[in-house]
């Protein structure tokens, strides 16, 4: 098999992904894949965030104080 090396930043996986919906695809379909596609990375985005809570031993009580202090910069042009 011959391997093609393409200069378009596009890894493997994805160049597969374009070539597997090279068609027309009624936009309902679209919309499907789009939304199976954001419940998957959600999906991996709330896993990487539990595990960095737990690396880093965050609690909820590390939630409430900051969600208790003004966290708001006192620098900036809009403090000028």
């Amino acid at each position: 098999m011959k391997t093609t090396h393409h200069t378009t930043g596009l890894n493997a996986i994805q160049i597969g992904l374009l070539r597997m919906f090279d068609r027309q695809i009624p936009d309902e379909d679209v919309l499907e894949i789009k939304k199976i596609i954001v419940k998957h990375l959600g999906k991996k985005l709330l896993e990487e965030v539990d595990n960095v809570v737990q690396e880093k031993g965050i609690s909820a009580s590390d939630y409430e104080s900051l969600d208790s202090e003004d966290v708001r910069s006192t620098s900036g042009p809009e403090h000028e």
